[in-house]
This record gives C-alpha cells, sequence and structure tokens, in this order.
C-alpha cells in the first residue's frame, strides 16, 4: 500500500505574525519554522496505516529551500522517501494553486491513499485537501477521528455536534485527521540517524508539468492591498463599587451592546 502525506513548513505557533511590507504576504524569514502540528498526526496515522496494511509512506511538501527540513522531520518519524517541490516561481501560491501543483505530484509519484493534516496553523484554511482530491478525482474524507482501512475501503469517523458520521469511499482516496485521531510518535535517536539515508527528490516546477502562469503571487484570486500593525492593546475600564458595582458593569456592557 502506497501512502502519501503531505506536510507544511509553517511559522512556529508562539512566533509573533507579521507580514511582509515588500509583497504583503506571511513573513516566513525572520521567524523560527516548524512542521505544521497537525500534520505530525498526519505522518503519525499515515504510518500506524502503513504498519498494519504492510505500506509505505512518503512525504512530500511544497516550500522553499528549508522546508527540506519539515520533508526530514517525517522522515524522522519513519516515513520512507521524501519529495519536496522546491521553485521560486511557486512564492506567493494561494490554495488552489497549492492543490494544483500537490495533485501533480500525486499522480507522478502514484499513491492509494494521501493522507493531510485537516489544516494549517498559518492559514487555517482546512480547503487543500478537499482540493486536492478533486483534482486527483477521488474522495475527500476529511476531519477525521479515526480512520479504518479494510479491503480496497477506507471509512472514517467525523465527529460532529450531535455525535459523529461514518464516511466511507474506495481507494484511492483523500483523508485530512485532526489532533484527537492520535499521539505523534517523537523521532529516536535511530529514527533521527536513518532519515540521513533516506531519499528526498528535488522537483521543480516544471518537472510537476503545472504551467507557470497558474501558480505564483500573480496567479493568487486574492491579494491584501494594504495592511497596518495592530495597534496597541488599550487600557480597560475600571468599574468602582459603592454599592452600585453591578448597575455599572450592566450599563456598561449596554454601552458597548453586549447586553
Amino acid at each position: 500500500m502506497k501512502i502519501a502525506v503531505c506536510v507544511k513548513q509553517v511559522p512556529d505557533t508562539w512566533a509573533e505574525k507579521k507580514l511582509s511590507a515588500d509583497d504583503k504576504t506571511l513573513d516566513r524569514d525572520s521567524v523560527d519554522v516548524v512542521l505544521n502540528e497537525l500534520d505530525e498526526y498526519a505522518v503519525e496515522e499515515a504510518l500506524k496505516i502503513a504498519e498494519a496494511n504492510d505500506g509505505e509512506v512518503f512525504a512530500v511538501s511544497m516550500g522553499p529551500a528549508r522546508a527540506e527540513e519539515t520533508v526530514r522531520k517525517a522522515l524522522q518519524m519513519g516515513a520512507n522517501a521524501g519529495i519536496h517541490i522546491v521553485d521560486d516561481a511557486l512564492a506567493g501560491s494561494d490554495a488552489l494553486a497549492t492543490a494544483q501543483v500537490l495533485s501533480a505530484v500525486l499522480k507522478y509519484r502514484g499513491f492509494d491513499l494521501v493522507v493531510f493534516g485537516s489544516e494549517s496553523t498559518d492559514a487555517r484554511m482546512s480547503v487543500v485537501p478537499a482540493m486536492v482530491a478533486a483534482q486527483l478525482g477521488v474522495a475527500p474524507l476529511t476531519f477525521a477521528n479515526k480512520v479504518d482501512i479494510a479491503g480496497g475501503d477506507v471509512t472514517i469517523q467525523r465527529l460532529t455536534d450531535y455525535g459523529y458520521d461514518e464516511v466511507a469511499a474506495s481507494l484511492p482516496a483523500v483523508v485530512s485527521v485532526v489532533e484527537k485521531i492520535n499521539e505523534p510518535r517523537f523521532p529516536s535517536f535511530k529514527g533521527i540517524m536513518a532519515a540521513k539515508k533516506k531519499p528526498i527528490e528535488a522537483l521543480s516546477l516544471a518537472d510537476t508539468g503545472v504551467d507557470a502562469s497558474a501558480v505564483g503571487a500573480g496567479a493568487a484570486r486574492s491579494a491584501v492591498v494594504e495592511f497596518a500593525d495592530r495597534p496597541p492593546k488599550a487600557a480597560g475600564v475600571k468599574v468602582e463599587d459603592n454599592g452600585d458595582g453591578g448597575v455599572k458593569i450592566a450599563d456598561f456592557l449596554a454601552e458597548q451592546k453586549l447586553i
């Protein structure tokens, strides 16, 4: 069974996120970068499925040169190989362009199952898994907190407000997972050393077969026109209680149209 897991390099969760003055996109150069937290769960689930079904896992990432670190982290966790799509022309690509490039690479490599984290912490759009599935012409099974493979089918459990839905489809398929699905393993020293010998294939945009006019900031369906730094936090309102504190608080809430 051939399982692809798509991973993304994002600014550290605790880093202050800013837009770049040059191109009005997220500044990724002045902050520490890490493997997207939700993608750690995707890697873990892909590895568990592979271990149960005599499969292999390859990690796929699209990003700048240092995004190879993200692919390497997936290899340290246990993935067998990696693909890094790196090309200056991809900078500023929106979700649709990203999905187009990823799906082209997945078609080139071949797969039985594609696993995503449900969202990236830098964008929080949750749309790329479904877009990739549409490009590939396979079923999207999203927001899974449980995944089962039986025969040629994949079944997921998706939490809802009223309990959970059970959704099934035939393989090949695309699955996105939430953080409640498992507990990601930490790379062992043995895994870290072994990852140094595992192959990472670097692909350019030309290698994917996607036209340059379809990607990059120039092809994005939306763009930031203007932005400003967040204003400093204003001082709060102090209410002195002289026996009428409750009334004053109620009046304040009414002024703010909160009650």
